[in-house]
């Protein structure tokens, strides 16, 4: 049966998350919310817990996974950046944008796209989960909460424990979340990509408003 911890949304106590953080080195996977939806995570260097995220998931290895990070200089530590790409990084970090990178020596290779060695990365702006990448103490793997069959994420703590009750080892509730995707953006070319047009403002990013015409499939 999942475990429920739930904390407040804006100022989340530690003591609450140190046992959901303990279950993440335990090779454990936890939904959490962040500032776009929830979200299944797990500890990066756990082979067995990210087999059970894409089981859960039901992707295969060519499905972006993503690496939630507690800030910029921790992103930048496992991905290529360019001085252009740094830019456009920090002036959407922290927020509700994923960013299609070229994985580095550090990302395991299991995890990284298989043919173009890319990940996804974000910094989440979302205070709970910034506590419990804080109390883990390192970038967690993850992948967006939607249900087998479905094509909406999950956004109730209680909902999410009923229905993965035997697949998922705790749920994080810290208040609904917005319910809506990332901005997804292929920062892997010489200009930025959308893949995906989300709750991010593409202003942010410097992409005029009619990029999401010219999304990439």
């Amino acid at each position: 049966m999942a475990q429920l911890f739930t904390v407040h949304p804006d100022n989340p106590q530690p003591r609450l998350l140190k046992p959901a953080a303990a279950l993440l080195q335990e090779g454990r996977v936890l939904a959490v919310p962040t500032d776009s939806s929830y979200a299944l995570v797990c500890h990066l260097d756990d082979k067995s817990a990210a087999d059970t995220l894409r089981r859960i998931r039901q992707v295969d290895a060519r499905h972006h996974l993503t690496l939630l990070c507690r800030d910029l200089s921790e992103l930048s530590g496992y991905a290529r950046v360019d001085n252009w790409q740094y830019r456009l990084l920090k002036a959407a970090t922290p927020g509700p944008y994923t960013f299609i990178l070229e994985a580095n020596k550090e990302v395991p290779r299991r995890v990284s796209h298989p043919s173009r060695k890319t990940i996804g990365l974000r910094v989440p702006d979302h205070k709970a989960l910034q506590l419990l990448l804080q109390l883990h103490g390192a970038p967690l793997l993850a992948a967006t909460l939607i249900a087998p069959g479905e094509s909406e994420p999950l956004n109730g703590a209680q909902d999410i424990c009923a229905r993965f009750a035997r697949e998922i080892d705790a749920v994080i509730d810290a208040g609904a979340c917005p319910l809506e995707p990332t901005t997804v953006v292929d920062l892997t070319g010489g200009a930025p990509q959308l893949l995906r047009q989300g709750r991010g403002d593409l202003a942010r990013l410097g992409l005029p408003p009619d990029a999401s015409a010219k999304i990439q499939r």
